[in-house]
C-alpha cells in the first residue's frame, strides 16, 4: 500500500470545513445505522464469525445467486489483494497482470506483492493475462458498460478479468450485474459496501464470482477478517433497504455543473466525467500546491493526483459536494490561480 490515498484528513491540524480528497459522499445520513450498533455493541465482547456466513447469505439472496458465489471481505481492498494471490498463482495460466493506466494504484501493488508482472493494457501485450479494471475508474471517472465488458471477457476465456465496481452507486449507467459475473466463469467482480453506504470506517466489500473461482479466493482469507460490527452493519444496511445517497442522479448533475464552473477558472481543465468524481490538471502550477493553499486557507481538502501511474504534478481530483460548498471550491481555486507566488517558472 502506498501513501497519498484520498481523505488524509488525519495529517492536518486545521479544521477541515469540506473534504472533497474521498470519493465518498460526506453527507450521507448513517443516524440510522449508528443508532443500531450502539444497541448492538455487546457482539466485540465475542469472536465474530470465522467467515461472515450471515452475511454472505443475505448478500447472496439481495443479489440474486448462490452463496457459494459471494465472499464477504474486509473491505475492497482485501478482496483486490486476494484476486492478486489468486491469479499470481497462475489460475489464469499467466502471471502477466494488464492494468489500463491512470487508475488505483492498489491494483499493482497488489500484483507485485504476489509476485506477478505488471504492464499498461496499451503496451500492445497479446498472451495470456490477467486484466485489472476499475469501472467506474479511479481518478478519471470514466465507465465502460457492463454489456461491453462482458463481451471482452467472453473472447478471452483463458484470462481472468478482476473488475472492481466499487464506485457502480455513483453512476446511472448499466454496469455488470452478479449473475451475469458469476456464469461468466472468468470475472471476478469487487464491490464496496464501504462506498455504496459511506462508511468507510467500517471496512465491508465482498465479491461475486463463479463457484470454483470463489472457493479458491475463501481458501486464500484468513480468518475472522470481517469484524463482528461489521457483520452487524452490513445485516442491518441489507435488511432495512438502506439508501445512503438519496438522489444519485442529483448527484450527477451537480457534478457536471461542478465540472463546469471550474473549467470556466483560466490554467484548469477537468476531464469528461460519468461519475460523482473528476480529474483535473493546471497550468503552469502544481497541485501539491494547490492542495496545501487549500486546506490551510479555506479548510477544504482535495486529493493530490499526482502519484498516479501516468499522471504528473498538475494532476488533482475531486468529488462533488453540496453545491454551497463546491461554490466555495470554484472560489478558493479561483484564488489560488491569481497568486503568482505559485506558478512553476519554465525551464
Amino acid at each position: 500500500m502506498i501513501n497519498g490515498h484520498g481523505d488524509d484528513l488525519y495529517k492536518y491540524n486545521v479544521e477541515v470545513k469540506s473534504n472533497f480528497s474521498s470519493n465518498i459522499y460526506s453527507h450521507a445520513d448513517l443516524s440510522g445505522l449508528k443508532k443500531y450498533l450502539a444497541g448492538r455493541m455487546d457482539v466485540i465482547g465475542s469472536y465474530p464469525e470465522p467467515e461472515p456466513y450471515s452475511l454472505e447469505k443475505a448478500l447472496a439472496e439481495e443479489c440474486g445467486i448462490e452463496a457459494n458465489e459471494i465472499m464477504v471481505t474486509n473491505g475492497a481492498t482485501e478482496a483486490i489483494y486476494l484476486a492478486a494471490r489468486l491469479t499470481n498463482e497462475k489460475l489464469a495460466g499467466s502471471s502477466i497482470n494488464l492494468i489500463s493506466m491512470p487508475t488505483f494504484s492498489e491494483y499493482a501493488d497488489a500484483c507485485r506483492m504476489a509476485g506477478g508482472k505488471t504492464m499498461s493494457s496499451e503496451s500492445g501485450y497479446r498472451g495470456e493475462a490477467t486484466h485489472w479494471m476499475c469501472n467506474p475508474n479511479n481518478p478519471t471517472g470514466t465507465v465502460i458498460g457492463g454489456k461491453e465488458l462482458l463481451n471482452i471477457a467472453a473472447e478471452s476465456k483463458n484470462d481472468i478479468f478482476v473488475i472492481d465496481q466499487s464506485y457502480e452507486h455513483y453512476t446511472t449507467l448499466k454496469l455488470i450485474s452478479d449473475r451475469e459475473a458469476a456464469d461468466a466463469g472468468n470475472i471476478i467482480l469487487i464491490h464496496s459496501m464501504t462506498k455504496q453506504f459511506c462508511i468507510p470506517g467500517l471496512r465491508l466489500g465482498y465479491v461475486t464470482a463463479a463457484p470454483q473461482l470463489i472457493s479458491r479466493l475463501k481458501a486464500l482469507r484468513h480468518p475472522w477478517s470481517v469484524n463482528a460490527l461489521a457483520i452487524e452493519a452490513g445485516l442491518y444496511l441489507i435488511q432495512n433497504k438502506e439508501k445512503a445517497i438519496s438522489d444519485v442522479g442529483g448527484l450527477l448533475d451537480e457534478a457536471q455543473r461542478l465540472r463546469n464552473e471550474l473549467n470556466k477558472i483560466d490554467g484548469v481543465s477537468v476531464r469528461p466525467t460519468m461519475t460523482n468524481f473528476m480529474l483535473a490538471s493546471l497550468k503552469g502550477r502544481k497541485a501539491a500546491d494547490l492542495k496545501e493553499f487549500l486546506v490551510n486557507s479555506y479548510g477544504i481538502l482535495i486529493r493530490d493526483a499526482s502519484n498516479f501511474e501516468g499522471l504528473d504534478s498538475s494532476y488533482f481530483r475531486v468529488a462533488a459536494q453540496t453545491r454551497a460548498e463546491n461554490d466555495m471550491l470554484v472560489m478558493a481555486i479561483k484564488d489560488f490561480m491569481s497568486h503568482d507566488r505559485y506558478r512553476q517558472q519554465d525551464k
